[in-house]
């Protein structure tokens, strides 16, 4: 007699439909099969048949990991979706769902196969065989998961061009496969040895490695990689060279903190979301990569095959499911100019920064860190005292209090403040000290000028002058950016240390570029690096008047044709406005200086930074002059 049934899941669901059935139950009568197929069902779900309904469970559990090694850990979802019997026979139809790839809406491959069910007295036992885990499988045969990679998102810069795309590399490791754990370790250390990385450390990963696994030590550019290593490396046990590809800028430094890295998920990453990463993933690992890794990484494909039971047959595809590639991240970077600024900074000491923007449209067309900021994101994200090239925001106060660029201020060689003294710099002309105007006050940076007029200022006014220029309220940008503060001041000192950009007065290079740049364009910019992150100027920000930015951009060319700025006198290209700024800071018990210069024309407004100089004029300002000539060579 054949007794089909087609069982809906969830089974519970099919034994309350059995139940109401009298001519079902009648059908029924003897052992029933289905428990013991629903049993076989939970423990291939479990991935244990030890304990299971099935003739031979040990030896069949061996054979059962032995298949489903290669899947990499990936659990199936086992149920029961008909059972038919004949006799002393019954076949159960099983349903797998395997969820190869997890994340975003994942990927899961799913399929039929049969076990054959047999009746011994009140009974029932499985029928081990391969087909069991799936219907293709012959004795020997394995299953074999490979994650296809997406095609990571290229970073795009100004006119679409690719900034980080996928770029040859090569990968230097210890390949377990080839040798025995003893010969790996020694390998690890030589070979440590010779790509100069942490040779106990990685020997400690190569003997903690599987004996199939490559352990990787260090990547290359291909064009990067050294004579020596490129010549040395098959002399040592087990090294192995896997060439590849990894989403890279044009160069290693490449505006790198800011748009971060690319590399192997750490085991953190895994912990934290393991519905999105598993281990030997590939995502951004910090800076812009990281920030948008959902983005740019896409979805991973997955392919399943069968691996052969004899050396030298040939696998067969199961499964495959292609990989979307990551969308593109659009910003705003020029690659000419980046490189080109880079070039200027790359033989600085100290910490240094420059940022030039479009004060047309607020884009960031470069943001460059030197090397001896160490990998510190200061060129957006710098936290420093402006100096004197925040005079350019009291400059703007003081005009609304009433004053003009013609109007006659005081410019002593000291004056004191609550019992503190404040004085110009070392080699300010002495020319130009005692009764000037307002516009000479800015062109050789009077700090005594601006101090004795502070009674001119009151409430938030230099605050709302600084919003004005776009310093101070903070926007998302969608990216680390530091828009600067002019607190309240507390004590009259502070009141005039601020007014020449000290006291607690803090701004980033990028905000004191945007600064000159609303200068330049007369109305306030804001200043923007990925396209869909374009913010409207903060709220409460009086808008500069046409009178307010011709007043100030004369007095920031005077800066040029008379004062501090004239090495940029000469540089070719559209007409140039600029400010130099000193601001001194205690380090250590010394004294020391941050040097400041910005400039700005119609086509960029540019802001230098250097943690520790000699003057804004001598350490940032031949800085500045470089980078100008270049970029308008």
């Amino acid at each position: 007699m054949l007794r089909s049934r087609t069982l809906a899941l969830p089974l519970a669901a099919a034994l309350l439909l059995l139940a109401g059935c009298t001519e079902v139950q009648e059908a029924v009568a003897g052992p029933d099969p289905e428990p013991t197929a629903r049993e076989l069902a939970e423990a291939l779900t479990a991935q244990d048949l030890t304990g299971a309904p099935v003739g031979g469970a040990e030896r069949a559990e061996e054979e059962r990991a032995a298949i489903v090694e290669g899947m990499g850990g990936v659990a199936p979802q086992v149920g029961v979706i008909d059972l038919e019997e004949s006799g002393d026979t019954a076949t159960a139809t099983l349903s797998w769902s395997w969820p190869v790839v997890t994340g975003g809406e994942g990927v899961e491959w799913t399929y039929e196969s049969t076990a054959q069910l047999e009746r011994v007295a009140d009974d029932w036992s499985v029928v081990w065989a391969p087909s069991v885990v799936e219907p293709s499988l012959a004795d020997g045969e394995r299953l074999d998961l490979v994650t296809l990679a997406p095609r990571r998102g290229d970073v795009l810069g100004a006119d679409g061009l690719a900034v980080v795309t996928q770029r040859p590399v090569v990968r230097f490791g210890i390949d377990r496969s080839q040798v025995g754990e003893a010969r790996a370790v020694e390998g690890a250390r030589r070979l440590a040895a010779l790509l100069d990385v942490d040779a106990k450390a990685f020997a400690e990963r190569v003997e903690a490695a599987g004996e199939a696994q490559f352990v990787e030590a260090i990547t290359y550019r291909r064009d990067d990689v050294p004579p020596a290593v490129a010549q040395g490396y098959d002399e040592v046990p087990g090294a192995l060279a896997v060439p590849g590809e990894l989403a890279l800028a044009p160069t290693r430094d490449f505006a790198a903190p800011i748009l971060g890295s690319v590399g192997p998920v750490t085991a953190e990453m895994v912990e934290e979301s393991p519905d999105t990463y598993r281990p030997g993933d590939v995502a951004g690992t910090s800076g812009l990569q990281a920030r948008y890794d959902d983005r740019l990484r896409g979805t991973p494909g997955a392919s399943v095959d069968v691996l052969p039971a004899e050396e030298g047959g040939e696998a067969r595809e199961v499964f495959r499911a292609e990989p979307t590639p990551g969308e593109p991240l659009r910003t705003s970077l020029d690659l000419d100019l980046q490189q080109a600024a880079e070039q200027v900074l790359a033989d600085v000491g100290p910490p240094s920064a420059l940022v030039a923007i479009d004060p047309g449209t607020g884009a960031i067309l470069a943001a460059v860190n030197g090397p001896g900021t160490g990998g510190t994101n200061l060129a957006t994200y710098g936290q420093a005292a402006p100096g004197s090239t925040f005079k350019t925001v009291s400059s703007l106060a003081l005009l609304r209090a009433g004053l003009s660029p013609d109007s006659a201020v005081e410019c002593p060689a000291t004056t004191t403040v609550d019992g503190r003294e404040f004085g110009n710099y070392s080699d300010y002309p002495a020319s130009a000290v005692g009764r000037i105007t307002l516009r000479q006050a800015v062109a050789q940076s009077c700090n005594t000028a601006f101090i004795t007029e502070r009674d001119e200022l009151g409430g938030t006014e230099l605050f709302d002058a600084a919003a004005s220029l776009g310093l101070g309220p903070d926007q998302d940008l969608g990216f680390p950016a530091y828009f600067g503060q002019v607190p309240q001041p507390e004590t009259e000192t502070e009141s005039a240390a601020e007014l020449i950009g000290q006291g607690r007065v803090l701004a980033s290079p990028m905000v004191m570029a945007t600064v000159v740049a609303s200068v330049q364009s007369g109305r306030t910019v804001v200043p923007w690096l990925l396209r869909d992150y374009r913010p409207d100027p903060p709220e409460g920000a009086a808008p500069l008047t046409g009178a307010e930015a011709t007043a100030l951009r004369s007095m920031l060319r005077a800066v040029v044709t008379d004062g501090s700025g004239r090495g940029l006198l000469d540089v070719p290209g559209p007409e140039l406005i600029a400010k130099t700024g000193t601001a001194e800071f205690e380090r250590d018990g010394q004294v020391l200086t941050h040097a400041w210069m910005v400039a700005a024309g119609s086509d960029l407004a540019v802001a230098v930074y250097v943690d520790e100089g000699v003057s804004g004029s001598r350490t940032a300002g031949p800085l500045l002059e470089e980078f100008l000539r270049a970029a308008r060579g």
